[in-house]
């Protein structure tokens, strides 16, 4: 029989109510949503009375959640500036943790967490759902295969999450009743954060990093996945006119350009793309905030002086489901999770070389 585990769920914003929520509750066989926790009590009602959570385990501070008997794991989808600090919590009152990107801003924190997870003996994972796509798994070892790797190139330009999330049917409204001290100490956690991962920087490089947190993290993380780590960045560049940036990354015998930005056309262009002598290969993924959308394989090659297009949609299961049923099998199976808290250091060792060219540039 499956064992049906209990969950917290720290933070019931917008990423809550799109996905994890109402994926939770599609997955009964396998979860059950046992708590939440927001600085929003009227988010807590909403979403309380729609999932069915008993009052008595709303809570508003997240250290109290994690004290909660039946709490097998605890999902930690509040604001990044508190992420280290409820899964060291979860962990220390021996509770698994799925933990959104990003997982942590800083190295210390980073570390703190790879050392509550190692002395309480639970699992950690962090929430990398494109990385569990079958598309994606497809293409490592289409990529594996490939003679040479000549180029490759990463792209995520989305437009505002908005314009998905309000087609998407789960999350009805933003709710106004967070206290002005919260505000104040996220944002206030937020800038002392930067400041010890990059010293003194100015706001921009600051909102870059930031970025590169919380939307870069799933393209480099990708990227590194498909070709490991690079030996460094040759050169990088903002925009002055919006939000957007390039970066060439070096590898041993090759380059990768990789570009990102947010605008206001309602499209979501993220995608990965290796080339080889006579094959390329690429990933294409679409936005997540739409259920049911397929992430597709693209494999063009050249044989006998014929050119092929081959598109393969592995799956419509969406990402998100398989990254849950992965975490349910670590669990309760003793399964792999590959986006680890181990794993997730070397995005930071990337921010921070994008931030230094930035900064040469």
């Amino acid at each position: 029989m499956t064992k049906i585990l209990n969950i917290g769920v720290v933070g019931t914003g917008e990423i809550a109510q799109t996905v994890h929520l109402p994926l939770l509750e599609a997955m009964s066989d396998k979860f059950r949503i046992a708590a939440l926790c927001d600085v929003s009590e009227e988010s807590l009602a909403y979403n309380g009375e729609k999932f069915r959570v008993p009052s008595a385990n709303w809570y508003t501070d997240a250290k109290a959640l994690v004290k909660q008997k039946d709490i097998d794991v605890v999902f930690v989808l509040n604001s990044d500036e508190y992420h280290a600090e409820v899964a060291i919590d979860a962990a220390n009152e021996g509770k698994h943790v799925l933990i959104e990107k990003p997982m942590a801003l800083t190295l210390k924190d980073a570390d703190a967490i790879i050392e509550a997870k190692n002395k309480n003996n639970i699992k950690i994972m962090v929430g990398y759902m494109r990385r569990y796509a079958p598309a994606l798994e497809a293409a490592v070892k289409e990529i594996g295969g490939l003679e040479k790797v000549l180029y490759a190139r990463v792209r995520d330009i989305i437009g505002p999450n908005d314009f998905f999330v309000s087609q998407s049917g789960t999350y009805p409204k933003r709710f106004t009743d967070v206290p002005q001290a919260a505000i104040t100490d996220k944002q206030e956690r937020g800038q002392a954060l930067v400041t010890e991962a990059l010293g003194e920087v100015d706001a921009s490089l600051a909102w870059m990093y930031r970025l590169l947190g919380g939307l870069g993290s799933h393209d480099l993380s990708v990227m590194r996945e498909a070709l490991g780590m690079p030996t460094g960045v040759a050169g990088a560049a903002a925009g002055k006119n919006g939000i957007f940036l390039n970066a060439l990354f070096t590898y041993e015998h090759f380059n990768v350009s990789y570009e990102t930005g947010i605008d206001q056309q309602g499209r979501f262009d993220a995608h990965l793309e290796v080339y080889g002598e006579t094959k390329s290969v690429r990933v294409e993924y679409d936005t997540p905030y739409i259920k049911g959308l397929p992430i597709k394989l693209i494999i063009n090659e050249t044989i006998g002086g014929e050119f092929r297009e081959t598109i393969i949609r592995p799956t419509y299961i969406n990402p998100y489901t398989i990254e849950l049923e992965t975490l349910h099998e670590a669990i309760t199976a003793g399964g792999a999770i590959k986006t680890t808290p181990e794993d997730y250091k070397d995005d930071l060792v990337l921010f921070k070389m994008i931030i230094d060219a930035l900064k040469r540039g």
